[in-house]
């Protein structure tokens, strides 16, 4: 894994085209920390659908009466299958022995479209003895909410010799919001690891000849639900995985010679090559030009994956020649030594 904490630099060095400033800036891969970071010693996770089709569900016309009643289903499939997708990714991550569905738990269950109350520590403790898991991903809730807009347009229509002709029609646009929320919960620590809510957009259009025949129109409509909710549960499973993140750092360019011909080796992805000639200026006799060579050399040990060197490099350049970039620079180097000690602790066995 020790690979994860290396930075990858990207290939392409945003140049500074204003020939009086002095830095080029750089972007790279760091490699985060899982946003939910479960313990290394559990191997068995529990998962739960505490959702349930809410009653009193968008009944305000007509066209809201039939939705209403694909609209329970579309939840009731839509939490299912965000829970399976949840379930296979994780039993992909090979990471977890068991992964269990937890299911006819009918009293945990609620109907509303918000976080509900959270699970006592009681219950949680219940349920992993009960199923024998160590930790509970919980789909706290799940609803889908549908909005209606229609307007007149022209449809072509069979006459009854089956020519079509351009009638006027109606089009009806299905705005339907899926909203979601999970939590994780650990027992041992008592400490709920994470609690999240996001929402999902799918707008379907239909025509017809009347708002009703254009509603039916809109096909695919629990497909799109169904996958949408898929995507929903195999993103949630993401959370549990360090990840990448683009970040931006200056490099100083001017200062000799030798700086001017590292911008250029540093353009090509030659970033060992640019750091020989900033090493070379470590000793100048020129203040400003050696802690210039010393922040450097911070950036060049921080592309290297050595973010304790690059910190000792920093500090120097800071407390010995005064560079005031390479104390702010210092807090984003001391930063990622915490995230990479927490990434460590994530990814060791």
């Amino acid at each position: 894994m020790k690979n994860l904490l290396y930075l990858a630099v990207s290939f392409c060095v945003l140049s500074v085209s204003t020939s009086c400033v002095s830095t080029n800036q750089l972007t790279m891969n760091a490699v985060q920390p899982a946003p939910v970071p479960i313990p290394n010693d559990v191997q068995n996770i529990g998962i739960i659908n505490r959702s349930l089709p809410s009653e009193g569900h968008k009944t305000i016309d007509q066209i809201d009466k039939i939705l209403s009643v694909e609209g329970k289903n579309l939840d009731k499939h839509g939490a299912e299958a965000a829970v399976v997708a949840l379930q296979d990714e994780l039993i992909a991550e090979g990471r977890f022995e068991n992964i269990v569905n937890i299911e006819n738990e009918t009293e945990l269950q609620k109907g509303v479209g918000v976080l509900p109350a959270t699970l006592t520590w009681s219950q949680v403790e219940a349920l992993c003895d009960k199923y024998a898991v160590d930790v509970i991903f919980s789909l706290a809730y799940y609803d889908t909410d549908t909005k209606v807009d229609y307007k007149l347009t022209t449809i072509e229509y069979p006459n009854s010799l089956g020519i079509k002709l351009p009638i006027p029609g109606h089009e009806v646009t299905l705005r339907t919001l899926i909203k979601n929320g999970w939590r994780v919960y650990d027992p041992k620590s008592k400490l709920i690891l994470d609690e999240y809510s996001f929402n999902e957009n799918i707008v379907g259009v239909g025509k017809g000849i009347n708002p009703i025949e254009a509603v039916k129109t809109v096909i695919n409509r629990k497909e799109a639900v169904v996958e949408h909710s898929k995507n929903i549960g195999n993103a949630y499973a993401r959370r549990i995985r360090p990840y990448s993140r683009r970040v931006t750092r200056n490099y100083f360019v001017k200062g000799t010679d030798n700086f001017v011909v590292a911008k250029r080796r540093a353009q090509t992805g030659d970033w060992d090559g640019a750091a020989k000639l900033w090493e070379s200026e470590l000793n100048n006799h020129d203040e400003k030009v050696a802690g210039r060579a010393y922040y450097n050399m911070a950036i060049s040990n921080e592309i290297n994956g050595d973010l304790d060197k690059a910190v000792e490099y920093a500090s120097k350049s800071y407390s010995d020649y005064r560079n005031s970039e390479a104390l702010r620079y210092l807090d984003i180097l001391r930063y990622r030594q915490r995230q990479n000690r927490e990434l460590n602790r994530q990814v060791s066995k």
